[in-house]
């Protein structure tokens, strides 16, 4: 694509510009607006400096991946509900021997829930339960937050539902889900096992802490004395019931006997037929999870197929659907509207056709040479400009390339786009949204809260990202169907 006029390369970059500062940047003291409002404020400037028209910003924002958003959002919040995050915190949990192979439980259970529920999702919820693991352990914070973030971002590159980025490249690319799965697998699981191994490496003496039978002790010690407070309460509370029953009159005292257990019986009937509707909602919300995954296998729409999924998740628990519909994050799918715009405006500047051109000869994906410069541009921009934008920068102009060398260099260059952007989350934790998650909810968290620093995880992310994007780049696209 030839540069635009003058005007609109530079305003366009202008546009960018400031969508990139506050989205890497999002509370600079001069405009502390945040990501949300700031790719909103790329967006309109794109259209008020005529760099792109108001019909082709509309055209620009992708429907079906909001729409695979959303949806998987509202899934998500009913599997939550489900308790489908519990059985993993117990699994975390049980006969744990020791820090060395709970560090391993989180890198493995983070990793394979991330594949199919998101990274960002799990990163909400596991955060706090892993701090509480690691307290009550005696185990330092640090390392098993580093463990959650980078394994979740790395199980996520596994299939195009595990980030918004794949999300992106399996619809810009029309790679199917089995196909797009089995591309990555075997670099994801490499890449998990490496991630992990130097985890232990670097943390080894830190992941000692309490041994299981102190662990197990002193549960047994704290359930005593919680037992000997709660027979403490309710001999006091014998006691008051007694004193105020010998001073009310004796047919007083019959009928509240005999409300009482109208009452209690009324409650129990209640209380047994919202027992049955919940473990009836938590069965079909599993059984209808599982036929969304095999509905992505076949080939299907994902983004209608994920609608649907939570379409009857509404309808079949028969109530008002508002609390969980307010826990969707809204404020992404605005921030990923007004990226697209944004986005859109900077590609019609034709700068990144003009930058691409200077670097395509070198970055060929038939030889060695040419991989490794082209997973150092993707590293570089994705931390620079966050995965999501360099995916939309690259993406096309990476497939173009791919398409004089054969048909099956263009599914391996997606594949490998997704790969080395997801992987490069890890280096920093302006990296990945995952990151920012973890490092905010354990900040926040009202117990055994932690302050995970930039240069914390830089010290492990940097050779743990060059390391397992390197391992992984061989093995992408090895099993084809």
């Amino acid at each position: 694509m030839a540069l635009a006029s003058l005007w609109k390369v530079v305003m366009g970059s202008v546009a960018f510009g400031v969508f990139w500062m506050l989205a890497v940047f999002p509370s600079v003291p001069f405009l502390p607006i945040g990501r949300t409002a700031g790719a909103l404020l790329g967006a309109v400037l794109m259209i008020v400096f005529h760099v792109i028209s108001a019909d082709d910003a509309y055209a620009s924002i992708d429907l079906p991946i909001l729409g695979l958003l959303f949806a998987t959002m509202v899934v998500g919040g009913y599997l939550k509900n489900a308790g489908m995050f519990k059985h993993l915190g117990r699994l975390l949990a049980w006969r744990s021997q020791g820090g060395r192979d709970l560090m391993c439980r989180v890198c493995v259970v983070t990793a394979l829930a991330s594949a199919l529920f998101t990274n960002d999702t799990c990163c909400v919820v596991l955060t706090e339960f892993v701090l509480e693991l690691a307290a009550e352990r005696n185990l330092p914070a640090k390392p098993f937050l580093l463990a959650l973030a980078t394994s979740a971002n790395i199980g996520s590159s596994a299939t195009p539902i595990g980030n918004p980025q794949n999300l992106v490249i399996a619809f810009n690319s029309k790679i199917s889900f089995v196909s797009f799965l089995l591309g990555i697998l075997p670099a994801m699981l490499a890449g998990m096992g490496i991630n992990m191994l130097m985890l232990l490496c670097m943390y080894w003496k830190e992941l000692d802490g309490a041994s299981p039978d102190e662990v197990a002790a002193g549960k047994q010690m704290e359930a005593i004395e919680e037992g000997r407070s709660t027979v403490s309460a309710l001999n006091n509370k014998k006691d008051d019931g007694d004193a105020a029953a010998a001073a009310s009159p004796e047919d007083d005292d019959a009928q509240s006997m005999m409300s009482e257990n109208i009452s209690t019986k009324h409650r129990w009937f209640m209380q047994c037929s919202e027992h049955r509707r919940k473990l009836f909602l938590k069965s079909f919300a599993y059984v209808v999870t599982v036929g969304m995954l095999v509905a992505y296998m076949l080939g299907l729409n994902m983004s209608w197929t994920a609608i649907t999924t939570a379409i009857a998740l509404v309808v079949v628990d028969f109530r008002d659907a508002e609390p969980c519909l307010d826990k969707v994050s809204y404020s992404l799918l605005v921030f990923f509207s007004g990226m697209f715009v944004t986005v859109s405006g900077f590609n019609k500047t034709g700068l990144p056709g003009a930058i691409w051109n200077v670097m395509a000869p070198y970055s060929k994906i038939n030889h060695v040479s040419g991989i490794t410069v082209l997973s150092l541009i993707i590293l570089l921009l994705s931390n620079l400009a966050s995965n999501v934008p360099t995916v939309l920068l690259m993406g096309d102009e990476v497939a173009a390339a791919a398409a004089t060398i054969s048909p099956a260099a263009v599914t391996r260059s997606w594949l490998l786009l997704a790969w080395v952007s997801t992987v490069a989350g890890n280096l920093s934790l302006l990296g990945s949204a995952a990151n920012l998650i973890v490092c905010e909810q354990a900040r926040r968290a009202t117990r055994n809260a932690y302050d995970l620093t930039f240069w914390n995880h830089v010290i492990f992310g940097l050779p743990s990202t060059l390391v397992v994007t390197a391992v992984g780049i061989p093995l992408i696209g090895k099993i084809n169907i």
